[in-house]
């Protein structure tokens, strides 16, 4: 009898917690909404403005595709995802969704249809934007042009192919609210910090991931790996050894080219020149706000561990720099004149702690932006072999970071081949 009791108990736990695992992962659909009202203009102006703030058309936008209408791939630990069409297209887009579901989606990371969204869209940030806010950005999408683009398939890995299982990190990794001021801070420090945490999600790519992809919280902004980038740590940027100003983080946040500090580069290139398009005042806003944060780590004083970028002997890599970056980046490069680019031993490129964002911006260059004067530096992935490009690599490190020489050169040089194939 003891053990039927026990039996049947154990029946009506597992149907209970499955019932309750059933409920954790289905969520309703939203009735579908009629056709996109006309809006205010200024409502859609600051929907611009804050789409472009959270880089919408940098993912939602694939090269050579139609502004806003998916189709871009992105490259996770768990599989490649493709961005959706966000235009208000009926059939393809969200041309059906009311204001409550791009809420709930922007706060959940549920479809009106009811799916899960996969947290590469960034709902834990922008669930920490204001109810005003998210209502502008619905305003400025919804008054865009339709375009039909329907939606590619995601080639995900086992498990995460299973998107209800989504809903249990959700009840993990979901738990950040809408910011509110700080009564201590001034209003440009608070709407840096807004737009840091909330629209322009920038812990996404500057944090380090658990095995789950999401956050370490203890390590916020602490630096990540983004499309094979290392994305630096934001802390204690105003001391470090080479310490930014608010001016140079503001230009640099801009697309400009950066005295002592250089330009953006891979996948922070769109980010800045999305954040080009916005007024001044919210890079500076930024600025203030990340040149507050603090780094628990110490540095040492400039002085004590740089000396300028020369060519200073016959070394295999000195010679490479001498032909094919000299030109360019030595300290008589008529080109630092003309846009201000900094000696490489300035650069923060050569002063991480791995060799992956040198590595791979000489692989890969800096391509132009078309119709916009900037930086423009060629690949080298066909004309150097990994061997000059190790060379070339423990010279410059050298010139930033004397006595400390990357530890990584083989490896990386193998994974960034690896990765380009």
């Amino acid at each position: 009898m003891k053990a039927r009791q026990l039996w049947v108990g154990a029946v009506v736990l597992a149907s209970v917690g499955g019932i309750c695992a059933a409920l954790l992962m289905w969520r309703p659909a939203i009735v579908p909404a009629k056709p996109p009202q006309r809006f205010d203009s200024a409502q859609v102006q600051q929907g611009a403005r804050l789409a472009e703030a959270g880089d919408c058309a940098v993912c939602h936008t694939r090269p050579g595709g139609q502004h806003l209408a998916g189709g871009l791939a992105l490259v996770t630990p768990f599989g490649t995802l493709y961005s959706t069409n966000i235009t208000p297209d009926a059939e393809t887009g969200i041309g059906q969704w009311s204001l409550p579901a791009f809420e709930r989606a922007m706060r959940e990371g549920i479809a009106r249809d009811g799916h899960l969204l996969y947290p590469a869209f960034p709902y834990v940030h922008y669930r920490r934007m204001t109810d005003g806010d998210i209502a502008d950005v619905y305003a400025y999408l919804m008054s865009g042009p339709a375009v039909r683009s329907p939606a590619i398939q995601n080639r995900m890995k086992f498990p995460m192919n299973i998107r209800p299982l989504v809903s249990f990190w959700n009840l993990l990794f979901l738990h950040a609210d809408p910011l509110t001021p700080v009564a201590q801070q001034s209003a440009t420090w608070n709407r840096g910090r807004y737009l840091v945490e909330g629209p322009g999600h920038c812990a996404g790519c500057h944090s380090p991931l658990n095995l789950l992809g999401a956050e370490k919280p203890a390590q916020h902004l602490a630096g990540g790996t983004v499309d094979g980038w290392e994305a630096p740590s934001l802390l204690g940027m105003a001391n470090r050894d080479f310490p930014w100003s608010s001016e140079q983080l503001v230009s640099y946040l801009r697309a400009e080219v950066v005295e002592g500090h250089g330009t953006a580069a891979g996948s922070m290139r769109p980010v800045s020149l999305s954040l080009a398009n916005l007024p001044a005042s919210d890079a500076e806003a930024i600025a203030e706000y990340l040149l507050s944060l603090k780094n628990p780590a110490p540095t040492l004083p400039a002085s004590a561990i740089t000396r300028p970028t020369e060519v200073v002997g016959q070394t295999p890599g000195a010679l490479l720099f001498e032909g094919a970056c000299a030109g360019c980046h030595g300290p008589a490069a008529p080109m630092r004149e003309i846009d201000g680019r900094p000696a490489l031993d300035r650069t923060s490129a050569l002063h991480a702690a791995s060799a992956r964002n040198f590595l791979k911006t000489v692989l890969e260059g800096v391509p132009a932006t078309p119709g916009l004067a900037g930086p423009v530096m060629p690949p080298f992935a066909a004309s150097l072999d990994n061997d000059q490009l190790a060379a070339l690599a423990s010279f410059v490190r050298e010139q930033a970071k004397p006595g400390q020489p990357w530890a990584d050169l083989s490896s990386t040089l193998h994974e960034l081949r690896q990765e380009a194939q």
